[in-house]
């Protein structure tokens, strides 16, 4: 591993250089990006002038707050790959496995907003049954695929200083377990606990205020992945502490944030809300 010239993260004097970066690193998980910023632009128009309810709120929130997600996600992705010493066909594979398996997430999910009917855990026909069984094999590859960048940051060669790295470990593994809930709640057939999905929820996310809700869980599972990277990169900086304390710290805050998302999962589990309105 190399020292700490390997933080090798550029300092960018506007948003244009950090772009053109983050496309060198990734032409295929940055464009896939940029497509779904611009469903985005899209669905922020439509859904003014959308008078339809889906589980009480308006069709097109869901695939909005999915397609800002996905673009975080593949966007981080293109970011830790520059990282990882592997071959150009490994890393394509990569990019390309999970800018396929979000490109078709994104789809589907638009697709049943703009039919006015939920997507998830939807098998009240047979096309939305397809629909479904789509999008759980598109989360599948992209879960392997996760696992096989933590296993690749766990074995293979890098040039990331050590406080970084472990950040990028921590964020995979909560990402990967809160990618276990998500496959929990397509077994359950629902994310509420104790009341029916579509229950008043609070504003922009929607969890359920009057029962236990796993997005909550889930949510702040997927974007530990961002969190800890930042946090963890920020500690690394430090010029008064050493490898071995900047390193605990990460651990401690990365172990602090998976105890977070322990709680919020067994809090929805027992039916409880997060906040009761």
């Amino acid at each position: 591993m190399s020292t700490p010239a390997a933080l090798a993260t550029p300092r960018f004097n506007s948003l244009g250089q950090f772009l053109r970066e983050l496309y060198r690193r990734s032409k295929i998980l940055t464009t896939t990006g940029w497509i779904h910023i611009v469903l985005l632009a899209g669905m922020l128009v439509a859904a003014p002038f959308d008078s339809r309810l889906v589980l009480g709120i308006n069709p097109w929130i869901k695939p909005i707050k999915f397609a800002i997600s996905i673009t975080t996600y593949v966007w981080t992705v293109a970011w830790f790959l520059e990282y990882l010493r592997l071959p150009r066909g490994v890393k394509g594979i990569i990019s390309w496995g999970i800018s396929i398996s979000m490109l078709v997430e994104i789809v589907c999910i638009a697709a049943q907003a703009a039919r006015g009917t939920t997507s998830h855990y939807n098998v009240s026909t047979p096309l939305d049954s397809s629909i479904f069984s789509i999008m759980g094999i598109m989360i599948a590859l992209n879960s392997v695929l996760a696992l096989a960048l933590l296993i690749c940051f766990f074995t293979g060669r890098y040039d990331v200083p050590s406080p970084y790295l472990w950040g990028i470990r921590s964020g995979l593994v909560i990402f990967l377990m809160a990618s276990g809930i998500g496959g929990m709640m397509i077994a359950r057939g629902s994310h509420s606990v104790g009341v029916s999905d579509g229950g008043p929820g609070l504003p922009i996310v929607n969890w359920s205020t009057k029962g236990g809700d796993l997005r909550a869980a889930h949510f702040l599972g997927l974007h530990a992945l961002q969190v800890l990277a930042i946090v963890a990169f920020l500690i690394s900086g430090r010029r008064n502490w050493t490898i071995r304390q900047k390193t605990a710290c990460v651990l401690a805050l990365s172990g602090a944030y998976a105890l977070l998302i322990a709680l919020l999962y067994l809090q929805a589990i027992h039916g409880l809300p997060i906040m009761r309105v």
